[in-house]
């Protein structure tokens, strides 16, 4: 089964960047939205970014401003680049897809993001 494979998190300090990179199957033509999500300890999983086909984005307020989605359609690949980032970001990180009807298609493993105060 095709899955996504997530990269680039780590322990960063308070003020620091991070870019996260996540890659789907090349072959995998149902996916129209790729994103990712984040989950702290003790609270539930959250939107932070997301990017349609076409480009279209969506952020979680909290980030909007140091955070920035990006994508390649041809490789089937999402970044998140990651500024400024403060202790309440520090959360496991999991990537998603999504089909045209807005469905979750895949998850990733997820990825740990701790950023020290």
């Amino acid at each position: 089964q095709a899955q996504l494979v997530e990269s680039g998190g780590g322990l960063v300090q308070a003020g620091g960047s991070l870019r996260l990179s996540c890659a789907a199957s090349r072959s995998d033509f149902s996916i129209y939205i790729m994103g990712w999500y984040r989950q702290a300890p003790g609270k539930q999983r959250e939107l932070v970014a997301t990017i349609s086909s076409g480009g279209g984005t969506n952020y979680a307020d909290s980030v909007k401003g140091r955070f920035t989605i990006s994508r390649d359609n041809a490789q089937n690949t999402v970044d998140l680049q990651m500024n400024s980032l403060e202790p309440e970001d520090t959360a496991t990180y999991y990537c998603n897809t999504r089909n045209k009807f807005g469905l979750s298609t895949r998850w990733g493993t997820g990825i740990q993001v701790t950023v020290s105060s």
